[in-house]
């Protein structure tokens, strides 16, 4: 992809999440993207018929659409090089609930950004994307017995696929922008959380997302749905390397807060200059809702 400028990395100083670690995936796609490798990633997660029609979809939508001119310098997108990203790359095939079965590199990765740490003291729960796939989700048992959902999206997909179905894209549809299009095509990961009515999740949910190899697209889709007089608060945070070259960051976040319902969204991004961070997010509050 597009090489990253020495001085614009010289200009903010010394990045400390700036470590990577050289431990092979299970799997990394080609570079480039095309109907093959959409199809090997869907079926590689085992979805249904619909998501791999919406994927191709959403890959011709962004084929046709041009690059958004909102930044006022259309050479900054058109730097990007889509020919030259890997658009899957999976590090496990195992969405863990306990922090010990998460392989050993990995925990290291998230031990140093104070996950698990941060989990025990002051979370409702965690959930940890590393590359192109969540390897960790968790939640507080007495939020699990009210009906609170919070779960990797694939895991969310294969589990309760009803849901999922009813609300994706429904915000932010694929011809919204080249960027939302090519999530919707190539997404992977993320969270979904589903809190049912009258419930008030009182601390937060947090997910973070880490891009660890090179050249590389992360594109996580996170959905939230807060249901009639409930109330959640979603924190996450994202880092990446630094490499001598960029990678894209282009996720979608779509939130659903009903009548009386209360959503706080937080994000902290801590992502290395070298990575373009082009993200559609929006929300859909009704009556009286609350959206922070």
């Amino acid at each position: 992809m597009t090489t990253v400028n020495p001085s614009a990395r010289d200009a903010v100083g010394e990045y400390k999440w700036g470590f990577h670690d050289d431990e092979k995936p299970l799997f990394m796609a080609e570079k480039g993207l095309n109907e093959d490798v959409i199809r090997g990633m869907s079926a590689m997660k085992g979805e249904p018929a619909w998501m791999l029609e919406n994927r191709l979809d959403a890959y011709h939508q962004f084929l046709e659409m041009k690059n958004p001119s909102w930044t006022g310098s259309p050479e900054i997108l058109n730097a990007i090089n889509f020919d030259d990203i890997h658009y899957y790359v999976r590090a496990t095939d195992t969405d863990s609930t306990s922090w010990d079965d998460v392989p050993a590199y990995i925990k290291d990765t998230f031990d140093k950004l104070g996950i698990p740490e941060a989990e025990r003291q002051f979370l409702a729960g965690a959930g940890a994307q590393y590359d192109s796939e969540v390897v960790y989700h968790n939640i507080r048992e007495d939020l699990a017995k009210q009906g609170v959902l919070f779960l990797g999206m694939d895991q969310a997909l294969a589990e309760h696929p009803e849901i999922v179905q009813e609300y994706f894209g429904t915000i932010i549809p694929s011809g919204d922008n080249r960027f939302a299009a090519l999530n919707t095509a190539v997404w992977s990961g993320g969270s979904f959380i589903y809190v049912p009515k009258g419930v008030k999740v009182d601390i937060p949910l947090q997910a973070y997302f880490r891009i660890n190899t090179e050249n590389m697209g992360q594109f996580e889709r996170t959905l939230i749905i807060a249901d009639e007089g409930s109330q959640v608060h979603y924190v996450e945070g994202c880092t990446a390397p630094t490499y001598s070259t960029a990678s894209l960051h282009s996720a979608v976040v779509e939130i659903i807060v009903k009548k009386n319902a209360r959503v706080r969204y937080s994000t902290i991004q801590n992502w290395s200059n070298n990575v373009y961070n082009l993200v559609t997010k929006r929300a859909y509050a009704y009556e009286n809702a609350i959206m922070e």
